[in-house]
């Protein structure tokens, strides 16, 4: 609102040099900052503008700015005073980050260093183990309870399952130490897996109004170290908690990934039962449009050993229906949904 806006424009006029000139455009997400972080984001500007009218009497034609590439957009984006260090494996990159380090975040510098083993660093930090969990629906938990987690257009859903977790006094108990988890995982895997916009939680039902209320603060205190905004309404009547949090890029998903051509993004295949049903319906059609010598079945392997056995009767009673025979190929390249019908 403009109250805080207000508030963000006499904090920045505090921060700034008496000397300085020009303007700054200030972002919400400024609204939770702490006065060294904007102090050096101003600082870090000043440089860089600096910079740049220092080059304004450049013989044309002449680069005045590019945008950062990758790993300076690091360092000015996301490192911050909870960074302990920025391990880089390339000597060339680690010098690159050095040199802007020291020109622009010099608090930074110090928390560079360059890694030279042999051990790839994703190896040695189980990185890839990381981004796999992080790419998963589902999230276990140290007390054996785990979150399924689902993204789609319009929101995404985190449900909690106590999974087979036995409290040591009781069931009470086992929920409310489950829900207390699971709220500070689920925010870890907002800021991972970078999911944005209307958010539902299902945490698992609880009759005691102080175990709600200790859950929705577990979770808002595990949200406040997360850098982009966030909001948190309260638990609803049928016990979810909405909650939101600003898009500021893709998802990781979307980064990472894309659908599943085999189920076109639905995540799940028909069962090779259902495709042979869907065979059978084919192959009736076809005979009554087209007068084939014989009908052959091309399909994946799962497809045919149903033919072969469980339904097997289904495609006697189809051959003997239609008056013709019917042969079966396999085809190993085939995806379970995949088949064609082909007259001979």
């Amino acid at each position: 609102g403009e109250e805080e806006r207000e508030h963000l424009r006499q904090k920045l006029h505090q921060l700034m040099p008496p000397d300085a000139t020009g303007g700054f455009i200030v972002r919400t997400m400024a609204e939770t900052a702490e006065d060294v972080e904007m102090q050096a984001d101003i600082d870090y500007l000043r440089r860089l503008w600096s910079s740049i009218q220092s080059r304004g009497n450049c013989v044309v034609p002449c680069l005045l700015y590019q945008d950062l590439d990758l790993s300076l957009r690091v360092l000015r984006d996301f490192v911050n005073r909870d960074t302990s260090r920025i391990l880089i494996d390339s000597r060339e990159t680690y010098q690159r980050m050095a040199e802007f380090a020291q020109n622009y975040t010099h608090a930074v510098l110090e928390k560079l260093q360059h890694y030279g083993a042999d051990r790839p660093l994703f190896d040695l930090h189980a990185i890839e183990d990381e981004i796999a969990k992080a790419l998963g629906r589902r999230v276990d938990l140290k007390s054996g309870g785990y979150l399924i987690i689902d993204q789609t257009e319009a929101l995404t859903t985190v449900d909690v399952n106590t999974g087979g977790f036995v409290g040591a006094r009781n069931f009470d108990d086992t929920i409310f130490k489950t829900n207390l988890e699971a709220a500070q995982a689920i925010a870890r895997q907002l800021r991972l897996r970078n999911l944005g916009g209307i958010i539902i939680i299902d945490f698992i039902d609880m009759d005691n109004a102080e175990h709600q209320e200790a859950v929705l603060t577990e979770l808002k205190k595990a949200l406040a170290r997360d850098p982009t905004r966030t909001t948190v309404s309260g638990f609803s009547a049928l016990g979810l908690v909405e909650m939101t949090r600003k898009r500021t890029r893709e998802s990781l998903a979307h980064v990472l990934c894309e659908p599943c051509p085999t189920c076109a993004g639905r995540g799940e295949i028909k069962t090779a039962q259902t495709v042979c049903y869907d065979v059978l319906r084919e192959i009736l059609r076809e005979a009554r449009q087209f007068d084939a010598r014989e009908y052959r079945i091309v399909a994946a392997q799962s497809v045919i050993d149903l033919f072969l056995d469980e339904e097997s009767g289904s495609l006697a009673q189809l051959i003997d229906f239609i008056g013709k025979p019917v042969s079966l190929q396999v085809e190993t390249t085939y995806p379970q949904e995949q088949y064609d019908i082909i007259l001979l």
